[in-house]
């Protein structure tokens, strides 16, 4: 397979005798694009057919290859689009209880992973309430200790699944088995009890040329208009997170959800392998998130007396990443900005009241690690994940926080930004020796510079300070928390100031990011108080 595509890669054209094999390539000629082209349906393997069968002699499933149409002048609803139109060509070819929702960088590991779902839908007592069953999204390319803090086992084993305790698991877009009639807009009824299998297509004796004339209709463009998809049936248009929105609206129609997370891990997938990449896909994310907190979506709102609250209060977790951006922010920058300065932010370190300031980093941070440590990290990916935080907060969540109040102004509309996944192989070998890649000149890698470097020179004036004999002992005591948190920010950057000014591979800090950093750094030093 690989030489034939190398193949045609070299060509520049799909040869004759492929497209006569497949008539599906005939129909991507020179005077279609992928942004306007026919709808394009065609069955590679019909189920039906009893020769249709591998190596083995066992019976082939249905395969059916599906482009929806797209035209210039008509919305196309990026991923959510594409999904309403596959359920409906699905409904039209075999209408089948299940759909299995897989994104096209992931695969089957686990070939019981059906089986195990339907044991949920199946249940004689609670299986009619379930919409959908939620696998987390694991990876096959995480490295040691997890650089970029992609793995989340805390996320996947604490907090996911306890939201998914009061019946409302989050659907995650990929790795989901659903019920098709809850995916088409039904409201949960307990009439849904036994339905299954009720008007499966087993028996349609339509030909092969039929089924796909009849579903080219339904992935047309003006298929949509006038109904209600994208609205109240199938995925949800106009959110960058399409499946958490999508997955609230099913809840709040009486639908339970579950997340099941196996030992034998069902689907894997591909990590974001640059820092890049990493902190744009959670641009997207947080960006489409709290637009859904800020639209009628709202849990509080759209979910009250629907859902439970503490499935509220669990989606607002997520849903309030980047407004999270702000206090991080504020310390980030006031913090060495007031240290510089000498001015103190908590209390003296003889104060009573500096006890409880004390006290919630402390805990909050042993916490955090014993929870890591039971649940599978090392402390070195606890201390990865850390970074990430601070980088995430300081720019994806920031980006989209103010992305999103742009937008709720009217001076935007929503766009979707797809993952690249493919790198380079000096990137790939970086990332396996858990070597940060900083060789963009992204405005994300100038913000986290510059405060990288306004923590360095708040330290290391105020050190130059207590040397030169500029602080006294008392003024040094009102400092001391500045001093450890400002000392903590300094260490959490430590790839950061490698990259800048100690790395010459193509993973190190461009020089026209480090000039700018060094220079808004030293300039909000010199500003006078």
């Amino acid at each position: 397979m690989i030489k034939r595509i190398e193949a045609v890669i070299n060509k520049d054209s799909v040869p004759e005798e492929l497209k006569n094999q497949h008539k599906g390539f005939s129909e991507w000629d020179s005077n279609v694009t992928k942004q306007n082209h026919q709808p394009i349906v065609q069955i590679i393997i019909d189920g039906r057919d009893t020769n249709a069968v591998d190596s083995d002699g066992c019976r082939l499933p249905t395969l059916v290859y599906m482009a929806r149409e797209k035209r210039p002048d008509c919305l196309h609803h990026f991923k959510a689009g594409a999904m309403n139109a596959l359920i409906r060509v699905s409904s039209e070819i075999s209408n089948s209880a299940i759909i299995l929702n897989l994104d096209c960088d992931m695969y089957a590991n686990n070939a019981d992973s059906i089986k195990e779902a339907l044991c949920f839908f199946m249940d004689e007592e609670r299986g009619h309430q379930i919409a959908f069953v939620q696998h987390p999204q694991k990876y096959n390319n995480i490295t040691k200790n997890d650089l970029y803090g992609n793995s989340s086992p805390v996320l996947h084993k604490v907090e996911l699944p306890g939201i998914g305790g009061y019946g409302s698991a989050l659907y995650c877009g990929t790795g989901c088995f659903h019920r098709r009639t809850s995916l088409c807009g039904t409201k949960y009824s307990e009439e849904h009890k036994g339905l299954w299998n009720s008007e499966t297509r087993k028996d349609d004796n339509r030909t092969v040329h039929e089924l796909e004339e009849a579903s080219k209709v339904l992935a047309s463009c003006g298929f949509e208009k006038g109904t209600q998809w994208g609205k109240e049936m199938g995925l949800i248009y106009g959110c960058p997170v399409e499946d958490v929105v999508t997955g609230l609206a099913i809840q709040c129609r009486g639908w339970n959800s579950v997340y099941y997370n196996p030992d034998n891990t069902a689907f894997i997938g591909v990590a974001p392998p640059t820092l890049d990449i990493a902190l744009v896909q959670f641009t997207r994310w947080s960006d489409g998130m709290f637009q859904i907190f800020l639209s009628k979506y709202c849990p509080f709102i759209y979910g009250h007396n629907k859902i439970k609250l503490g499935a509220q209060m669990g989606y607002c977790v997520y849903l309030l990443w980047a407004p999270s951006s702000l206090p991080l922010l504020y310390y980030a920058i006031a913090l060495p900005f007031s240290l510089f300065q000498g001015i103190p932010l908590f209390p003296d370190i003889r104060s009573r009241w500096f006890i409880p300031f004390a006290y919630v980093f402390v805990s909050k941070n042993i916490y955090s690690l014993a929870e890591a440590l039971i649940f599978g990290s090392t402390f070195k990916a606890w201390w990865n994940l850390q970074r990430m935080w601070v980088h995430r907060r300081t720019t994806s969540y920031f980006f989209a926080f103010i992305d999103c109040i742009v937008r709720q102004l009217g001076l935007s509309q929503t766009t979707f930004t797809l993952t690249a996944k493919v790198v380079t192989d000096d990137v790939s070998k970086m990332y396996q020796q858990e070597i940060m890649d900083f060789g963009s000149t992204s405005t994300m890698f100038t913000v986290i510079s510059t405060l990288a470097m306004l923590n360095l020179f708040s330290l290391i004036g105020v050190v130059v300070k207590v040397f030169m004999g500029g602080l006294e002992c008392k003024d040094m005591e009102k400092l001391v928390s500045q001093v450890v948190l400002c000392g903590i920010m300094v260490t959490v950057n430590g790839p950061v100031y490698e990259a800048l000014f100690v790395r010459k591979d193509k993973g190190s800090m461009p020089g026209s990011v480090m000039f700018k950093s060094i220079v808004l750094a030293s300039l909000a030093c010199l500003i006078p108080l």
